[in-house]
Order: C-alpha cells, then sequence, then structure tokens
C-alpha cells in the first residue's frame, strides 16, 4: 500500500492496532462533535491564490520561541507512544531531530525523559505539564525537564476534569489501574512510576498559580488549551510567552469551538504580543498554509504522529487490550 497522504496511515494505523487501542487514540469526549468539526471546520477556509509570483525557491524555515525549525509544522504533547510502537517516545524524538522540529513530550510518556534525551540528545524538546495537585512534585517534573535540556514549560489548562470519553467507557478501562503502562516499563523505568501514582491532575489550578511557575523556571511558558479572546487577554496580563489554541482534539469539553475558528479570536486578542501556535485537525499542506495565514507561528500534530508509529512495522508493535490513563493529549 502507497502511503500518500494522512489519511492512508490513519486507514493502515487502524488496521494493525487493537479495537480497545484504536478507540483510545481516536476518541472524542460525548458525541464527538468537536472533535470531528477540528478537521471539517478548516474546509469551510477557501484560499485566495495570487499568481505571478516567483516561487522557484523555497524555505520553509522558521522560529518559535527564539529556536528554528525546519517547517511550521511541530509535534503535538501526546501520552503512551508504546501503545503503537515498542520504542515509543524514543522514535518520536529520533525522528523530530531528524526533521529538525520540535516535539513536547508528555507529562504521560511511556519512555523516561533520560531516555527520550539520550536517544535524540540534540533535537529541540519541550515539556508538557498536567498540574498535578502534589505541588512538590510539579516542581521535580519541571526542574527534571529543565536539567535535560527542554526549551519550554508547555502547560495543558484545558483538563480540571477528565473528558468523557464514551469508547473508554464502553472498553471498561479502567483508568487508575493503567494510570502508567506498568507493563511497558523497564524495571529503570519503574523507579518514576510511585510518584506519579501518588498525584492526580489539579482541578483548582487557576491564573494566580501561573507566577508560582514563573518563579520556579527560567522556562518559557507556554499554555495549550486556549479558545476565547477573554483567555488570551489575562494570558498575555500574566507574561506567558506563548499560548497553543487548543480544544484538546475534542476529548474534553465537546461542543467548544473547533481550533481553527478560535484561532483568529486569539490572535486578535493578543495583538502580536506572544507567539500563538494551533494544533487539532490539521491533515493537509493547505490546513498548515491556512492556520499560517490567519496569525498562528506553526501547528502542532497529535493523532498523525501516533498513526505514523503504527504503520512502522506490522510485526513488531505493542497491542495494549487496555490502554491507559485518557488524560494524554491526542489531538
Amino acid at each position: 500500500m502507497s502511503l500518500v497522504c494522512l489519511t492512508d496511515f490513519e486507514a493502515l494505523a487502524r488496521q494493525r492496532l487493537s479495537k480497545t487501542s484504536w478507540d483510545f487514540i481516536e476518541g472524542g469526549a460525548d458525541e464527538g462533535i468537536t472533535r470531528d468539526d477540528n478537521i471539517a471546520a478548516f474546509k469551510r477556509f477557501r484560499l485566495r491564490p495570487r499568481y505571478l509570483r516567483d516561487v522557484s525557491e523555497v524555505d520553509t524555515r522558521t522560529t518559535i520561541q527564539g529556536e528554528e525549525i525546519s517547517a511550521p509544522i511541530c509535534i503535538a504533547p501526546t501520552g503512551f507512544h508504546r501503545i503503537a510502537w515498542p520504542d515509543g517516545e524514543m522514535s518520536t524524538a529520533r525522528a523530530a531531530q531528524a526533521t529538525s522540529t520540535c516535539y513536547i513530550t508528555s507529562t504521560y510518556a511511556s519512555c523516561t525523559l533520560e531516555d527520550i534525551v539520550a536517544t535524540a540528545p540534540r533535537g529541540l524538546r519541550w515539556f508538557q505539564l498536567y498540574v498535578q495537585t502534589d505541588w512538590e512534585l510539579n516542581k521535580q517534573l519541571i526542574q527534571r525537564a529543565e536539567s535535560l535540556g527542554f526549551k519550554a514549560l508547555v502547560i495543558t489548562v484545558d483538563v480540571p476534569v477528565h473528558g468523557k470519553r464514551r469508547n473508554d467507557i464502553r472498553n471498561q478501562m479502567d483508568l487508575k489501574m493503567n494510570l502508567m503502562l506498568k507493563d511497558l516499563q523497564s524495571p529503570e523505568e519503574k523507579k518514576f512510576i510511585p510518584d506519579m501514582q501518588l498525584s492526580s491532575i489539579n482541578s483548582s489550578f487557576c491564573w494566580n498559580h501561573l507566577s508560582w511557575f514563573q518563579r520556579i523556571t527560567q522556562l518559557p511558558i507556554i499554555l495549550k488549551g486556549i479558545l476565547t479572546k477573554e483567555d488570551a487577554e489575562l494570558a498575555v496580563k500574566h507574561k506567558v510567552q506563548g499560548i497553543i489554541v487548543s480544544n484538546h482534539g475534542g476529548r474534553q469539553l465537546d461542543e467548544s469551538p473547533a481550533s481553527i475558528d478560535a484561532l483568529m479570536e486569539v490572535v486578535t486578542a493578543i495583538k502580536g504580543k506572544i507567539e500563538v501556535y494551533l494544533d487539532g485537525g490539521v491533515r493537509t499542506g493547505n490546513d498548515v498554509l491556512k492556520t499560517l495565514a490567519l496569525g498562528a507561528k506553526c501547528v502542532f500534530l497529535g493523532r498523525p504522529i501516533l498513526w505514523g508509529l503504527a504503520c512502522k512495522n506490522d510485526s513488531n508493535f505493542i497491542d495494549i487490550p487496555h490502554p491507559p490513563c485518557c488524560t494524554s493529549d491526542i489531538i
């Protein structure tokens, strides 16, 4: 089978993954309206082509937070890459390094941060944090990432509670038991599991807490999950360095705006004071072009990355009968 577009990768990945694993990756909250609209919304925008321009030489390079990337297409934070491929996030990190793009590593990666860095030491990495109820654990995670050379802290803000993903419920996943993919951890990695299991996502996290993060790290802070001008203005007021316009791939609050529909509102509100990025529903080069034209610096891909991992080889991937915690960012 020739893989010529993301739809081809999606179809092949679906063949190679168990139904439960596929349902976890593709799941949306409630009726899946926002998940599906993320893709459909791009098609409502039309291009206005201008011709007789010299396009014989094209340079797709750009910068995010002062770091150069080869193209405005980066890798979003998705958890548990070993669902799709044995090397998990290590394969993802190597691919990001090889293509000179940015990879946001999830709090719920199925490989250790140390292994991810060791396998791709020259890669550009940001660290995504779900704010935990244990503030000391938050501090340890951030300082660990900073010491390993991660270049930014991405705080996911749209998970005060878990989204209701119906297929995960139908598949009877025990989220608490599967939280850290114990079966996939090496003995060396298991030492990181207990701390994670002692805490949970902090439903009281609010704007006033951002100053605490700014005191403990020198990393630029990016807020992931902003969808309105009001929250964009508050992000600028609280002196963060960037916003990822995102609805969590439609996995959290159903019937919230498609990311591309929310982008213009956010870009207008921040008036160029900080960088804006987007994830959710990006499937073609035209989608990327539309996002840039509407004011974003780059896009981040989630689900397509896992499709790509699943397509590496059909004889050697790890099939997960009960996927892990549904808090991971998959777009």
